[in-house]
């Protein structure tokens, strides 16, 4: 026998020796078991925040269920409210009290002041230039100032009453027309097509949903897709290696496509708004994209703007804007028609402030205590975000003894921070009048309250989705009594959740309106 054939016998008796299935199992399972326990004597050495029991690779990520702030609430009453999950390759902070929630947003702010920059995010923002996922610098504090100051500010949010008022009254005509019909109302469509044509007004200096029009169509069509893709899992974002994947099942190329066709139109946009006649030279009818190619020609900034940058603000507020507005919205319906009582208080205080006059004005609503109340409670209850917009850790830091490795995300869990019966009386039930004689607020001063978030990283649109939310529902309880259609109870009333750009109901809401007046 040659050397030749000894050596092919002898690769052939190791590869079969190799290959034996329990021999195969045993060379796998040891490498993860001893990376295993390598990892959990590393978390005992550095002192790491307590962690549910995780498996190889998945990580924590098998526990997790279709809502994650309700399992990270029920796994926060047995590990505390400083948790440490492994979500693929991705450790993720979760905090779920109000004093660690401070700690992140504002004792270590800076620590936490950065963004984890997702591929989903560089396709959908042009290369993450917007300002909700830039990440924390020079060119994210140039932008917050411009969107502070010029887009967003509370004089700014002020001089678009007019844009409020004007949809608004496309609003009321729907009603009335659903009044005259005895047909009812699908409040949930109305509310998200008040929402966006809000949005589409102030950003781009028109409407752009519905209609004949395909332009306006294809605005809808893809501010829409956008937010099912921020409700859909990129196996990338926590498993690099089988990033591929996300080609496979498709994730890729609708990420791709909408991006170009998002890219297309609002080049056009721009292009419009820079060959436009002004029909105003007033500096308060002008829309974002005019106050945005304006800044671009500033001199003293330090970063110049690019067509990019811009376009990527413009989808911030767009899809940011609509789907998180016209949610709080509807779970405010949802619970006034769950609450009569509630809502014939806040009609009769609507009523009475208004009296006969032909329309609610603005200067009407800063009279509306109890609404005021009203939207407060949502916003405790349903936040549109219930786990905020993720934090990354910048350098590694200690909480309350933990150590933070650099680079963990971090999610604050509002929704559960909202429902602690440590903060708040009857936590789960809907009642504006805890707020009555109450300092809390949503401005990001009372950690136990963050639906807008804390900190450099606290939501700009704020004032404007604050404003928007009081105008449309005081002029649905000003116009229109609301009952479910036919023999539907309301203690029967679905009040399930679903995920997406924003915490949502999953069944949608079907109310018969009758005109008051």
């Amino acid at each position: 026998m040659d050397l030749q054939t000894l050596q092919l016998q002898w690769v052939r008796s190791l590869l079969g020796i190799i290959l034996h299935p329990w021999l195969f199992f045993l060379l796998l399972f040891f490498p993860l078991f001893f990376i295993f326990k390598f990892s959990r004597v590393s978390a005992k050495k550095t002192n790491l925040p307590p962690s549910p029991p995780k498996l190889p690779f998945l990580g924590n990520f098998h526990q997790l269920g279709s809502l994650p702030h309700h399992s990270f609430r029920s796994f926060s009453e047995k590990y505390g409210p400083l948790m440490l999950f492994q979500l693929g390759h991705v450790p993720t902070l979760v905090v779920s009290s109000s004093e660690i929630a401070k700690e992140v947003t504002a004792t270590q702010d800076v620590v936490f002041a950065n963004r984890p920059f997702l591929p989903l995010f560089k396709e959908i923002y042009f290369g993450g230039t917007d300002l909700a996922f830039s990440p924390f610098g020079d060119y994210w504090k140039q932008m917050r100032k411009i969107c502070v100051h010029d887009l967003l500010s509370l004089t700014r949010v002020q001089s678009y009453k007019y844009i409020r008022e004007e949809v608004v009254s496309i609003m009321l005509k729907k009603i009335f027309c659903a009044c005259e019909e005895g047909t009812t109302i699908n409040i949930t469509d109305l509310l998200l097509a008040v929402s966006n044509n809000l949005i589409c007004r102030v950003t781009l200096g028109r409407n752009f949903q519905g209609g004949e029009n395909e332009k306006n169509n294809k605005l809808w069509r893809l501010t829409r897709e956008v937010s099912a893709l921020f409700g859909e899992f990129s196996v990338k974002d926590f498993f690099p290696l089988l990033g591929w994947m996300d080609t496979l099942n498709g994730f890729n190329g609708r990420l791709k496509r909408i991006s170009k066709e998002m890219g297309v139109f609002l080049d056009q946009v721009v292009e419009d708004h820079l060959t436009k006649t002004s029909d105003s030279s007033l500096d308060t009818q002008k829309d974002f994209v005019d106050l945005l190619l304006r800044a671009q020609k500033d001199p003293t900034l330090s970063i110049p703007l690019t067509r990019a940058d811009i376009k990527a603000i413009i989808v911030d507020m767009i899809v940011g804007g609509t789907d998180t507005t016209a949610s709080t919205m509807e779970w405010a319906m949802a619970e006034l028609v769950r609450n009569p009582n509630v809502m014939e208080k806040a009609q009769k205080e609507v009523r009475t402030a208004v009296g006969k006059k032909s329309k609610v004005a603005e200067d009407d609503i800063s009279q509306l205590d109890y609404l005021n109340f009203i939207v407060k409670e949502t916003l405790r209850l349903h936040p549109a975000a219930p786990l905020l917009v993720p934090r990354e850790s910048s350098k590694a830091t200690y909480i309350k003894g933990y150590y933070i490795p650099p680079k963990t995300r971090v999610f604050i869990n509002a929704w559960a921070i909202q429902r602690d019966p440590k903060q708040w009386d009857d936590p789960e039930k809907f009642i504006p009048e805890r707020f009555i004689n109450s300092p809390v607020d949503f401005q990001g001063q009372h950690f136990q309250f963050l639906p807008f978030g804390a900190g450099r990283r606290g939501c700009p649109g704020m004032p404007f989705a604050v404003a928007s939310f009081k105008f449309v529902l005081a002029n649905l309880l000003y116009w229109f009594d609301w009952k479910l259609p036919g023999n539907a109870k309301v203690e029967e009333m679905d009040m399930v959740e679903a995920n997406g750009t924003a915490l949502y109901k999953k069944t949608p809401i079907d109310l018969l309106p009758k005109s008051y007046f």
